[in-house]
This record gives C-alpha cells, sequence and structure tokens, in this order.
C-alpha cells in the first residue's frame, strides 16, 4: 500500500467552508464519487482542515496511479459535475499552474521510515 498526501485551499468564507465541511460529512456526499474513488485503487482517503488550508491523505493499493484516476474521472460526467460544484468552495494555491487543484505534497520527514 502507497500513501500519498495533497493539499488545496477553501475559499476564505465561512459560508463556504460550512457548506463544503456539509456536502463531505457523512450521508451528504454522492454515493457515485465514492464509488469512483474506490474504483480508482483508493483504499482510505481522510481530508482535514485548518482555516482554508484542507490535507487529503490518500492510501492506495497496486492498481492507482494518478493517471488512470485522471482518466476515469474525466469520462465519468458524475464525478466531473461534482467537480465543478467543489469548484464553488475550492481555489487553486498562488503557486498552482492553471486549473490545477490538489496539489502532492513532498513527505519531509518520517519517524519510522
Amino acid at each position: 500500500m502507497k500513501r500519498y498526501c495533497l493539499a488545496v485551499d477553501l475559499v476564505d468564507d465561512p459560508q463556504l467552508v460550512a457548506e463544503y465541511e456539509h456536502w463531505h460529512s457523512a450521508g451528504n456526499g454522492w454515493p457515485e464519487i465514492k464509488q469512483s474513488i474506490v474504483d480508482t485503487g483508493v483504499v482510505n482517503m481522510e481530508i482535514y482542515r485548518i482555516s482554508n488550508r484542507m490535507f487529503m491523505i490518500m492510501e492506495v493499493d497496486d492498481s492507482f496511479s494518478f493517471e488512470k484516476k485522471s482518466a476515469m474521472d474525466a469520462a465519468n460526467p458524475k464525478v466531473q459535475q461534482w467537480e465543478q460544484l467543489m469548484w464553488k468552495f475550492q481555489q487553486s494555491m498562488p503557486f498552482a499552474k492553471p486549473g490545477e487543484k490538489w496539489l502532492l505534497m513532498k513527505q519531509i520527514f518520517a519517524l519510522n521510515p
């Protein structure tokens, strides 16, 4: 199993942050989105937030690749609808390339490598 950590910013608006959290709380997400995540080889996913910065941990199996996930997401109309909705709440980090949202983070320390 492999782990990836990614980050993205939310629009710094308390109402939008609350709405974003609502969409991600138990029972409010779309089941098709959860299934699409699992279908790409993601075994576990957690998202954390402080202020308007979010941090995602993805644990994936050997079948996962970012290229595969990107292709599957692009071919899934429900995922595209979800992503369009989430852009209402998310914003690219200042150093992101145009259109980039979640950015892969580099591990710089491990207590038990």
